[in-house]
């Protein structure tokens, strides 16, 4: 049997090199590899634009020209210029004038006394009676004027620093952000290299996996012949029932999970169901393994390991369980009660 295992590991020697369909997903890899990353120019020109502040600023001018535009139309009401100089208010201390002119003169005129003295004072007092009230109340309106402009030029300003703050502060963290495309443009340049170098180091690696799993199952089986012990050089021949006996256990944890060990682990099941529980609490479950239709009764690892942690160990990242250990207390609350 020995000779057997032996004969078959040999022959797998001779096949530990690379499949042909293992050699043109590697060669389609090299291929694919060696026309580099087509977007590594739009990346790398994203990252030029971003490193140049993204464009955050080119409307700094206009936002700017604006405002100045909006404080020059300010600027005659804002300065107190246009108090006392409102077109309107001419025309209409002119309208005044004329009416109390007209009204005063007449009366006079009527009585035999125009162009008296008494007349003329008269209408002086009649023009400055109507038109004074008009520019007052115009002097304070042109005052309001002023204000609400002014008010109104140093909102604008406010406002307009604030926007022009906010495009430069964009821009910093554009020119920031640059520096990280910046390292991916390197990258995506680097992709065609990296990735051949890649593809290269499976199509070595592949057959000296190979090799190595076949060296890890062979050494171990072809010294089940011997055994050596302390530092000379007598040997002790195993019996070909021991021989058998060690190799047959040796496959057999292969199969079964290392042992008494069976994986139970809930990870690898589906299904899973709740049939009931031992006698110390341990749930039991009807399940499948996962791609197989079998239906099992029987334990979860994770529920055996919070009971009774030493019948749980773990092989190639599951959980496995020795069944014997795992129920031996249940079994003895059985049979005391």
């Amino acid at each position: 049997m020995l000779q057997g295992i032996l004969g078959q590991l040999g022959a797998g020697l001779s096949n530990t090199g690379l499949t042909s369909a293992e050699t043109g997903a590697l060669n389609s890899l090299a291929n694919n590899a060696a026309r580099g990353n087509p977007y590594a120019p739009q990346i790398g020109n994203y990252a030029n634009e971003l490193l140049s502040g993204g464009g955050a600023t080119n409307q700094a001018g206009a936002v700017n020209q604006n405002y100045l535009d909006y404080r020059g139309a300010l600027t005659p009401y804002a300065s107190g210029s246009m108090i006392g100089n409102n077109p309107a208010l001419a025309a209409q201390l002119a309208q005044i004038q004329s009416d109390v002119t007209n009204q005063v003169n007449g009366q006079f005129a009527a009585a035999g006394r125009d162009f008296s003295g008494a007349n003329a004072n008269t209408l002086g007092r009649g023009i400055a009676a109507g038109t004074a009230p008009v520019i007052a109340a115009q002097y304070n309106q042109d005052v309001a004027n002023q204000r609400a402009a002014q008010d109104a030029a140093y909102a604008a300003g406010n406002t307009n620093a604030g926007i022009l703050s906010g495009l430069q502060q964009q821009g910093v963290a554009n020119k920031g952000h640059g520096v990280t495309v910046a390292g991916n443009a390197l990258d995506a340049g680097n992709y065609g290299a990296n990735a051949i170098l890649a593809a290269e180091a499976q199509r070595r690696g592949i057959p000296v996996q190979a090799l190595g799993l076949l060296a890890q199952i062979g050494v171990p089986i072809a010294g089940l012949g011997q055994q050596k012990s302390g530092t000379d050089t007598t040997t002790q021949e195993m019996s070909g029932v021991d021989q058998f006996s060690r190799i047959a256990g040796g496959i057999g944890s292969l199969l079964s999970g290392y042992g008494a060990f069976k994986r139970s682990d809930m990870r690898l099941k589906e299904d899973i169901a709740p049939v009931g529980t031992l006698f110390d609490g341990t749930p039991v479950y009807g399940y499948r393994y996962k791609g197989a239709p079998a239906y099992h009764i029987g334990l979860m690892a994770q529920d055996v390991e919070k009971i009774t942690p030493g019948a749980v160990i773990e092989i190639n990242g599951y959980k496995a369980v020795d069944y014997r250990a795992a129920t031996e207390a249940a079994r003895r609350i059985h049979e005391a009660g």
